[in-house]
């Protein structure tokens, strides 16, 4: 998923995909682990996604912050 795509989401669906990110990348070294993982690419980008989210969750914590500074 772009940043694009990402900004466009409301904060509680970012919320709620973080969370589902999360687990994914749990399960994904529980695979890594027992050497049942196949595509050692989703780990990298799983940890990429749930970092995007984060960034534009702080991006609008910036936001909120700035305009009530205004």
């Amino acid at each position: 998923m772009k940043a694009e795509e990402v900004r466009a989401l409301s904060t509680e669906e970012i919320m709620t995909n973080v969370d589902d990110a999360k687990e994914e990348l749990m399960n994904l070294r529980f695979q890594l682990a027992t050497g049942e993982l196949t595509d050692h690419t989703r780990l990298s980008y799983t940890r990429k996604l749930i970092a995007r989210y984060y960034t534009i969750l702080k991006e609008r914590e910036i936001e909120e912050e700035m305009e009530g500074e205004v």
